[in-house]
């Protein structure tokens, strides 16, 4: 029986990923106390901002309840409801300001921060005698949009990746460390050291790099290294911490531990490019820069105009100034881009399509090559029957199957489950054995029969010329010898299942004007076979897991916008890199964490429809930045008292009547990206 020893749990991987991960925590940390504050803020100042509009005139006047909810000294308490709205839910705007004008680079928080402090300060004047109309709804109601906005925009930051953590969850909570008198006791992590030597069970996760010292298994390392197929691991092999042991125990020593280990240079590899991505730049915050000097500029022109130009008395030319910057006052920009975002959001999410970084799904529009990972998302990532050939004319295809079939049944190996899913009735099985890293055998029929690899049959010098098995492993087929009674009987040829939507996706993505590529740790000849397939434009075969990025970038050099899709480990710092990273759901958390979008199906398919969504979406966003920033075109002038000679002069109300209505023409053709997508 093992010993125990009390461990430490998860988390204490060595080196820098322990630092990486707390950096990776500390920020998410940082993300949601933000989204936390700005719904926080918006919940409590829309509640104040319900008895601000129900005593503003202007909305009394518009529900013809004029004097009804008036009573001496309303508007001191509507003051210092609209002061507590202005100070508590403006305060992050008021602290954007300063740290924006620092930085010398003014642009949404400015323009809303001087809005609502405009009419902030015009409105307390009025109510201590100035001749004018109080914003204070108009205030209020900005505000609260704007922290609606900026909620939503929060919460799509909070979506960015939390990578680092999940690599290290793919490693065991603990190891059974091999005692000098044979014993195991169970360790942390943390408490290996190279040299040390530890046993992996059947079943169980390799804990540390190293190499094995005893014993015999398959070792399943796709989620690391994307080879599909499971490595034979005998005495001498290289084992890789993370990887999934198979049948057998093996005992291994360690070499590496952590920042040396391969899933911590990973770890550096997916950091690395996520901090070196690009962003797309906020197509708001730009126009918020220029809204924002055109505001204050006219503002200013407009004051003085009137003061000293036209010798209008002060309050006039104030009301024109404050008008000016009302009707400027950024509701509809502020909405433009989440409120389309929100709509995208949620047509994507009911079509399995999860958007988890805004910046990266809006490149989207511009890709122009896709780079697919193969195992797991052009391929199903399991293993399925594709030939059955007979070899010695006395058994036909189905008694071949049947017989391996039977045997496979008892094994876990996931080439016995793509054996055993392709027949529906089977003998009975005795005396099963593994063997171990070669085959099974057991007795069918009471008949010795045996499903044994390659590597057997040149073991016992069984020799075996057959064009037709060439030419399957020519194409990097897997291929397994059916044996009864010694005699070879037969020869069953098994590969990665190509997904069926595969090849009707990359003509789609063709039709696009979209450049279809494959990057694969498999041998060329699998990769080969996969894209003749499916018709892709170009792959890479046989790409080391740390060399997937570098592909990535090669293709970036030559001046294409890249979308990298996979679902494994060693898919994780492709995706960080790549302009657009899309993550099959169906596959590691860590992949799933670092991409911008995540397929919830696992279907090559919803690459097409992330990609037509974000050109649709996009189209939206331009057309309300369109409106929300054009219709000051008209406005402004009209509000600076251009018309004023042919006694068009436009009121401060109407001017936030105008603001109001270009925020409600934005909202519903955000609305319509839904009619558009068919939802």
């Amino acid at each position: 029986m093992d010993n125990m020893k009390s461990s430490h749990p998860m988390g204490h991987m060595a080196g820098n990923m322990n630092h990486d991960m707390a950096a990776s925590s500390g920020n998410n940390s940082h993300h949601a106390m933000m989204v936390s504050d700005f719904k926080k803020r918006f919940w409590i100042s829309l509640i104040i901002s319900i008895p601000i509009l129900m005593l503003s005139p202007l909305i009394q006047g518009f529900l013809g309840v004029e004097g009804i909810i008036s009573f001496p000294g309303d508007n001191y308490v509507l003051l210092a409801l609209s002061s507590a709205v202005y100070f508590y839910g403006g305060w992050p705007f008021l602290k954007g300001i300063i740290a924006e004008l620092k930085s010398k680079s003014p642009g949404m928080m400015t323009l809303i921060a001087l809005a609502i402090s405009v009419a902030y300060v015009y409105s307390v004047a009025v109510v201590f005698g100035v001749s004018g109309s109080v914003f204070f709804w108009e205030l209020a109601t900005l505000i609260d949009i704007m922290l609606l906005g900026h909620w939503l925009e929060m919460r799509s930051v909070m979506a960015a990746s939390s990578a680092l953590e999940e690599l290290a969850r793919l490693m065991p909570s603990a190891a059974h460390k091999v005692m000098p008198d044979g014993s195991t006791w169970e360790v942390a992590l943390n408490e290996l050291v190279a040299g040390d030597k530890v046993l992996v069970k059947p079943g169980e996760k390799v804990p540390a790099d190293g190499k094995v010292i005893g014993g015999e298994s398959s070792v399943n390392e796709a989620m690391l290294t994307g080879e599909s197929t499971p490595v034979a691991k005998m005495k001498g092999a290289a084992a890789i911490g993370g990887s999934v042991n198979g049948e057998g125990s093996i005992t291994v020593e360690v070499q590496k531990t952590g920042s040396d280990s391969y899933l911590a240079q990973m770890t550096e590899l997916v950091r690395q490019a996520q901090e070196s991505k690009s962003r797309t730049q906020n197509l708001a915050d730009r126009a918020a820069l220029w809204l924002t000097i055109i505001s204050i500029s006219v503002g200013l022109i407009t004051l003085f105009s009137w003061l000293l130009i036209a010798q209008k008395e002060f309050v006039f030319a104030l009301s024109r100034m404050v008008t000016v910057m009302v009707i400027t006052c950024p509701h509809a920009l502020g909405l433009a881009i989440p409120l389309v975002v929100a709509v995208s959001t949620s047509v994507s999410a009911k079509a399995g399509l999860l958007i988890k970084n805004r910046d990266g799904f809006e490149q989207g529009r511009k890709i122009s090559a896709v780079l697919f990972d193969k195992t797991g998302t052009l391929t199903q990532g399991k293993f399925g029957v594709t030939d059955i050939i007979p070899l010695d004319g006395k058994m036909n295809e189905a008694e071949i199957i049947k017989y391996a079939a039977s045997i496979e049944s008892n094994s876990e190996h996931p080439i016995a489950k793509g054996i055993v899913s392709f027949v529906k009735e089977m003998f009975p099985v005795e005396d099963f054995k593994s063997i171990p890293g070669k085959g099974a055998q057991g007795k069918v029929n009471g008949k010795e029969v045996k499903t044994v690899s390659p590597g057997y049959l040149k073991e016992n010098k069984i020799e075996l010329i057959d064009e037709r098995i060439g030419a399957l492993s020519a194409q990097g087929k897997t291929v397994i010898y059916v044996l009864i009674e010694g005699n070879v009987k037969g020869a069953i040829a098994l590969a990665d299942i190509i997904r069926p939507e595969s090849k009707e996706a990359i003509a789609q993505l063709k039709k696009m004007g979209i450049r279809c590529m494959m990057i694969t740790g498999d041998n060329k000849q699998v990769a080969k076979w996969v894209a003749d397939e499916i018709g892709l434009d170009e792959y890479f075969a046989e790409v080391l897991p740390d060399k997937k990025v570098e592909k990535v970038k090669e293709v970036q050099a030559r001046g294409l916008v890249v979308a990298m899709t996979g679902d494994g480990v060693n898919d994780a710092p492709a995706l960080a890199q790549a302009d657009v990273g899309i993550a099959i759901g169906a596959g590691t958390d860590v992949a799933v964490a670092t991409a911008d979008v995540v397929l919830v199906r696992s279907n090559p398919l919803d690459v097409v429809s992330i990609i037509k969504l974000s050109r649709a979406t996009y189209r939206k966003m331009i057309q309300n930045l369109a409106w929300a920033t054009g219709y000051n075109v008209v406005a402004i002038p009209l509000a600076a008292g251009v018309g004023y000679g042919w006694g068009i002069v436009l009121d401060p109300a109407v001017g936030a009547a105008l603001m109001a209505v270009s925020t409600i023409i934005v909202a519903i053709n955000a609305k319509f990206l839904r009619v558009e997508k068919g939802t």
